[in-house]
């Protein structure tokens, strides 16, 4: 599936990225789904394994709005894979801990994660395989790290 940029001569960019996040989003939350857990609740746990976190870093992280944050956080908690706790240093936050449980959890989605990749990466020429991932790292880092017209947070939309 291919969309040709106004002027019909390259291949369009912004359709191609679209359409690659998205059958790559619905492959990841369909592994992911085995294991009771979205793909948001999957960069939760990732990002708070670390420890030391906020409700609002991981928020921010993770590029979830805070009514979401506090979904899916009551969402994991009742699934015994993270748990709150106040702040030593600030008593409005809340530290994010991924559990015993969460972490096993954790562990097989990365797993998923990661088959999924290697997939994904089978179907290239294995001399492009390093290529593509450091030209999309370079993109992403780079000209396309910014949140542009939407602001923070703007994966979700405008």
């Amino acid at each position: 599936m291919t969309s040709r940029a106004p002027g019909g001569s390259t291949p369009d960019l912004m359709f191609m990225l679209s359409w690659a996040s998205h059958a790559l989003m619905a492959e990841h939350a369909a592994g992911l789904a085995e294991l009771g857990i979205s793909p948001r609740a999957h960069c939760v746990l990732l990002k708070a394994r670390a420890g030391g976190l906020t409700q609002r870093q991981l928020g921010e992280l993770c590029g979830i709005d805070k009514t979401t944050m506090v979904v899916t956080l009551d969402q994991l908690e009742t699934a015994g894979l993270a748990r709150r706790r106040p702040s030593p240093s600030d008593r409005r936050a809340r530290l994010v801990e991924v559990t015993e449980e969460g972490e096993k959890v954790l562990d097989q989605a990365q797993r998923i994660a990661a088959r999924i990749q290697d997939d994904v990466l089978a179907a290239l020429p294995e001399a492009d395989r390093a290529v593509f991932l450091r030209s999309i790292a370079n993109l992403v880092g780079g000209r396309l790290s910014g949140t542009g017209a939407c602001g923070p947070g703007g994966r979700d939309g405008c």
